[in-house]
């Protein structure tokens, strides 16, 4: 399954200086005063890209309070790599396998910020720091906390998409072809990945 054009959320990528930056005073917040259709709507945009055929069947999910069962069916458990340190070793097992002569990461964590203050869902960065008066290269790779506790194959289509921003920066063919390469599901695991989305969106956390 593949989206027809540019999806709601890409990640968030590319070189930056480490300065500390406000939130955007644009950060999303809780959507207070809305119907439950305009909620309903909104939550939506995360497929918005995908044929008409298919957003109406995730409507009917969605009027029948269906899709937790969907994808409770298909994914029963969440991932263990709930801390930082577990995220890290998790990341650098599939780098290690599939992308061994890139970058090294200086640093993989979770963020809590990222879906709101970015649009995204993960990151990786070329950051320069300033140190002793010269500047220190450090690559990030962040994903959001929204994922901290959903199954582990939407946890690796994320990792695995910023993974191959180190060699793709663009959302080209090259760059879904490296994705496909690591997880040949990328796609089908990108779309339930927007399913979970809306389903935490609307109703909250699919686990405990």
């Amino acid at each position: 399954m593949s989206p027809r054009h540019t999806p709601y959320w890409p990640s968030f990528h590319g070189s930056q200086k480490a300065t500390k930056k406000k939130d955007s005073p644009q950060t999303p917040s809780a959507k207070l005063g809305l119907s439950s259709e305009e909620k309903q709507a909104e939550a939506l945009r995360y497929i918005a890209h995908y044929p008409s055929e298919i957003v109406d069947k995730i409507k009917l999910k969605l009027g029948g309070q269906s899709l937790h069962k969907h994808l409770l069916a298909k994914y029963p458990e969440a991932h263990e790599f709930n801390s930082n340190k577990l995220l890290r070793a998790y990341t650098n097992e599939i780098k290690a396998k599939y992308m061994r002569s890139s970058e090294r990461l200086n640093k993989v964590c979770f963020d809590d910020k990222l879906h709101l203050v970015h649009h995204a869902l993960g990151t990786q960065s070329f950051i320069s720091l300033a140190h002793g008066g010269r500047l220190k290269a450090r690559r990030e790779l962040r994903v959001s906390s929204l994922f901290k506790q959903c199954p582990e194959p939407l946890l690796r289509m994320i990792v695995v998409h910023e993974l191959a921003h180190l060699k793709e920066k663009d959302h080209n063919q090259a760059f879904y072809r490296l994705c496909v390469h690591m997880e040949p599901s990328y796609h089908q695991l990108e779309f339930d990945a927007r399913l979970y989305l809306i389903q935490q969106e609307l109703f909250g956390p699919l686990y405990g």
